[in-house]
């Protein structure tokens, strides 16, 4: 492999990785945030009366970026009988059966988990607002922007899932957080590229 191959190939590559990874279609438009408005207010997407104020602004404020969300979740011990996981699942089975929809979708949207754990204590520093001190699992998704969000909620099947998770959980809460540049996988799968191509050019230039 010649020099210039062998730093083509990790090029494409990389360029590859960037455009799948990175939305390039800009930051909702005003057609497409009223597309969502109307959604809601015709109870096709899921999002209850005393959120929509703040879901309304989250979308007017859309740069376009990715963020996160951080999720907390209180798992009920004790979920409802459900049509598609049967008698005697648990909470963790209605969740996996929602997640079946959610991965593949994701997946093609450059969207994913980045951190999932169990809480091993109720809240060691906490003001006001009792009932938020419990949690039983913490886990923080990538989006590669609203509008892939949006596109996940908005399918069919998405609602249909949903109830599962509704029903999995006691409580939950989902607060979106911008992406800190320490953990963007671009900057990360650059630099082990780069690695790899510079060891590669060492070993060829020995021969």
């Amino acid at each position: 492999m010649s020099f210039r191959n062998h730093w083509l190939i990790s090029s494409i590559i990389y360029l590859i990785f960037f455009f799948w990874y990175t939305n390039i279609s800009g930051p909702l438009t005003e057609a497409e945030i009223d597309l969502v408005i109307k959604r809601i207010e015709n109870g096709k997407t899921i999002i209850s009366q005393d959120d929509r104020e703040n879901f309304y602004k989250f979308l007017q404020e859309d740069d376009g970026g990715d963020f996160y969300m951080v999720n907390y979740l209180d798992i009920n011990e004790n979920p409802p009988i459900m049509e598609k996981t049967g008698q005697g699942a648990s909470a963790f089975e209605l969740l996996n059966y929602y997640m079946e929809y959610m991965y593949p979708e994701l997946f093609i949207r450059a969207s994913h988990p980045v951190f999932a754990g169990t809480v091993t204590a109720n809240a060691i520093d906490h003001i006001g607002a009792e009932e938020t001190k419990e949690w039983d699992q913490v886990a923080i998704m990538r989006y590669r922007s609203i509008r892939d969000m949006l596109e996940i909620a908005n399918n069919e099947i998405f609602s249909e899932r949903h109830e599962y998770k509704t029903n999995a959980l006691l409580k939950t809460i989902a607060i979106p957080v911008s992406a800190p540049v320490f953990l963007d996988f671009r900057i990360i799968i650059f630099m082990i590229l780069l690695i790899i191509t510079l060891i590669i050019d060492r070993l060829i230039s020995r021969k």
